[in-house]
């Protein structure tokens, strides 16, 4: 299927710079993308490649300025690389087949309420008092447990595990092999040694527009719940324990690990395998980068890197001055050097 300069710059409220009846039928990275195709440039570190490109279309921001003549035919936007996300969905409605339907072999309990235009897929589970809303997606292989509910319009991909008692609002996305509602890591020492299971008897609660990547863990809480807000995004193999919460529009990248009670305020951004120990609250607007190590609480808006995680900007200078560590050890040997003579 074709699209023309003029039906996506309508589509994504854009001015068109060049031939409104150039077409394209499929995406394409700006440095690779094929006459034919539409691309988009939103990283300055890519520019090189908008003047030699030989997409046919490609969607830039307004600010953009040219610095050669440029082939292709732009289309200008205020934010290139959220048009071309808006693209991207509206591509992946039309190509997405309309999964409807209780497919066999399958199982779902006479107790089960199940609403208009669900589609369960081969091999899923759904237990008892399970409640799915209209629009509901169960990919195959799904565990879903007793009393969960889940609203409509979400897509549990194949094998996730929903455990017994936990909520999901609507127009979430859990990708594939995700657990939901497992154990929280409770145990209590006693005087003989041994560690004694403390029982989870709480659930999970994920709020609406939520996206969870694939193999990532949400458990339990021991009571009460363990709570990602609306709007926030995880990555791929987070460990969430129990009774974390998680704020509206909150960002979590790969392999991060947050202990059991810890707050995260409303639009966080925590880089890939970070650690945040328990019982902390971490505030609106924090960022923790890449590999941080999180033992104390966090003020609204703190920027924090390395392990014990400090202060961003005091972390990166003693970072710098290490470097230079082997050069002021050379100086330091001159002047000694200087010293002995002048005593000489």
């Amino acid at each position: 299927m074709q699209f023309s300069a003029a039906q996506l710059a309508q589509l994504i409220n854009g001015t068109i710079e060049g031939d409104a009846n150039a077409s394209v039928s499929s995406f394409g990275k700006i440095e690779e993308a094929k006459k034919g195709q539409i691309s988009f440039l939103a990283n300055p570190k890519y520019e090189e490649f908008l003047y030699k490109t030989n997409a046919s279309i490609i969607i830039v921001n307004n600010s953009l300025q040219l610095k050669q003549p440029v082939i292709a035919t732009l289309i200008r936007v205020e934010d290139a690389y959220s048009a071309f996300a808006t693209l991207l969905s509206f591509y992946e409605k039309m190509i997405t087949p309309n999964y409807v339907g209780i497919e066999q072999p399958s199982f779902v309990d006479a107790t089960a309420t199940v609403g208009k235009d669900v589609y369960i897929g081969a091999f899923a589970y759904i237990g008892k008092n399970v409640v799915l809303h209209d629009g509901v997606k169960i990919f195959p292989h799904c565990f879903i447990g007793d009393n969960v509910i889940i609203e409509s319009n979400t897509k549990i991909n194949s094998g996730v595990k929903i455990y017994h008692n936990c909520k999901v609002g609507s127009n979430v996305i859990i990708h594939a092999g995700t657990v939901i509602g497992s154990d929280g890591f409770g145990f209590a020492p006693q005087a003989d040694g041994s560690l004694q299971k403390v029982p989870q008897l709480g659930n999970v609660v994920i709020e609406n527009n939520v996206e969870i990547g694939a193999n990532t863990v949400i458990d339990r809480a021991t009571i009460g719940s363990t709570i990602i807000k609306a709007n926030a995004k995880l990555d791929n193999l987070i460990q969430i324990a129990h009774n974390v919460e998680i704020g509206n529009t909150t960002v979590i990248a790969a392999q991060t690990g947050i202990s059991g009670s810890t707050k995260i305020g409303n639009g966080v951004m925590i880089g890939g395998q970070a650690g945040l120990a328990g019982h902390l609250q971490i505030g609106d607007g924090a960022k923790i980068n890449a590999q941080a190590g999180v033992g104390k609480s966090l003020k609204p808006g703190m920027s924090v890197t390395g392990s014990p995680a400090g202060e961003f900007g005091a972390t990166m200078r003693i970072q710098a001055s290490t470097r230079k560590i082997p050069d002021l050890e050379a100086k330091i040997k001159a002047l000694e050097l200087i010293i002995a003579t002048m005593n000489k």
